[in-house]
């Protein structure tokens, strides 16, 4: 290998880990902008329906024919990975749990997922990984603490919020076991943003129709979140399952909770906070820890291992 091959090896993780939690915050822009005048579920009904839209015809020319099998697994991922997970954030946040509390429940899916992996894939954790996934969830409490209260919601949408990390931390590591991560990113990402959209028509029709407000903030809105939250970000997300553990690409998304208000602070102006910060230094020093070479090294070996 050259020296600028190997060069290249060892930026490709910071490279798309960068990418990942950066378009994974975007998609409380995308929110914000669009819902203003809208029912959240009618924009999560547009985004779906215009991203599986795009994609459709590229799903259906470009790679391999989709067997009936591979189409059924793709959908019920898309009921897991979109519509109740998505959805299922949505409906809690309408029902007024607080939109910190909703945020900080969500941004513990790679903790999730770091407790399935041994069970479900056999990659047994090392004790450098759970100090960093640890390390990583004490900066997201540093960073949400502020904004964490109870509310007035009903006890099930609490529980709504728990259930939808859980739903996203299982199928992607069922994803993983079963092999169906490699499918062409653009087919599965279409059955799957398909699926859910139907589902989540559903829903719009229910609270008050499928006619999208005829305004610049829903149509900027729906454009961001169907190019950079999902396009964007599903596609690297998937890429980066194929190539690194579920683990590692999982520990990122700690990174989510702070760069969302570097988001709002640069868009919106919303004020930042010394807490932020310094759960910001926590956080990435977690995310290191965990996915630093040593670490990967170890998680692949064992990995390596139960395949063997």
């Amino acid at each position: 290998m050259t020296l600028l091959q190997t060069k290249t090896h060892r930026l490709a993780w910071p490279i798309m880990a960068t990418a990942l939690v950066v378009s994974w915050s975007s998609g409380f822009v995308g929110i914000r902008y669009a819902s203003e005048n809208a029912d959240v579920m009618l924009v999560l009904f547009w985004r779906t329906l215009m991203s599986g839209l795009i994609l459709l015809p590229f799903a259906l020319l470009i790679g391999a024919r989709i067997s009936g099998r591979a189409l059924i697994q793709q959908m019920a991922f898309g009921v897991a990975m979109m519509f109740l997970y998505l959805g299922g954030f949505a409906l809690a946040i309408g029902q007024r749990v607080p939109t910190g509390l909703v945020a900080l429940i969500s941004d513990l899916v790679p903790l999730a997922i770091a407790a399935l992996s041994q069970p479900v894939l056999g990659h047994r954790l090392t004790r450098r990984q759970w100090i960093g996934t640890s390390l990583g969830v004490t900066g997201v409490l540093i960073v949400s603490l502020d904004s964490l209260t109870l509310g007035t919601a009903p006890a099930w949408a609490y529980l709504l919020t728990v259930a939808s990390m859980m739903v996203l931390a299982l199928a992607t590591v069922v994803q993983k076991r079963m092999g169906t991560i490699n499918m062409p990113i653009h087919q599965s990402l279409c059955i799957q943003c398909l699926t859910a959209a139907i589902l989540f028509a559903a829903c719009a029709e229910w609270n008050g129709g499928l006619m999208p407000p005829l305004d610049a903030r829903f149509g900027f809105g729906t454009a961001w979140l169907v190019l950079f939250s999902t396009f964007f970000c599903y596609g690297t997300y998937y890429a980066s399952l194929r190539i690194y553990t579920a683990s590692q690409v999982s520990s990122v998304i700690y990174l989510s909770p702070p760069v969302t208000m570097l988001w709002g602070w640069s868009m919106f102006g919303e004020p930042l906070s010394t807490a932020m910060f310094l759960g910001l230094a926590v956080t990435l020093f977690g995310v290191w820890f965990t996915s630093s070479r040593s670490a990967a090294s170890t998680d692949f070996e064992l990995s390596q291992q139960h395949i063997g």
